[in-house]
């Protein structure tokens, strides 16, 4: 059974960091990712990165904020996310894939990141 369980979600102030991690089981991904949804917006890509994690994509908000990292070892991938706004509040999805870079078929359940002002 192929599971993907995030952790690390929780409440901060603007400004702070908190770092969020992906764990899988039951298969590995070439590419793993982090997509994130609001209260009334639709799922957005947020961070993505290939397996050797040489290569790694971010959306423009989150580009030199976030860094997404994987250890292959554990089958696990993180996103560290600094100086925080309370525009990156959401629920943050972690993903797997086997294909071409940035495709996903497998999702976690979720982990809430509220930022307060």
């Amino acid at each position: 059974q192929v599971q993907l369980v995030e952790s690390g979600g929780g409440l901060v102030q603007a400004g702070g960091s908190l770092r969020l991690s992906c764990a899988a089981s039951g298969r590995t991904f070439s590419n793993m990712g982090w997509f994130r949804q609001a209260p009334g917006k639709e799922r957005e890509f947020v961070a993505g990165i290939s397996w050797s994690g040489g290569n790694a994509v971010y959306t423009t908000s989150v580009k030199g904020r976030f860094t997404i990292s994987r250890d292959n070892a554990k089958n696990t991938v993180y996103l560290q996310m600094n100086s925080l706004k309370p525009e990156d509040t959401a629920v943050y999805y972690c993903a797997g894939g086997t294909g071409a870079l940035g495709t996903y078929t497998y999702w976690g359940q979720g982990t809430q990141v509220t930022v307060s002002s």
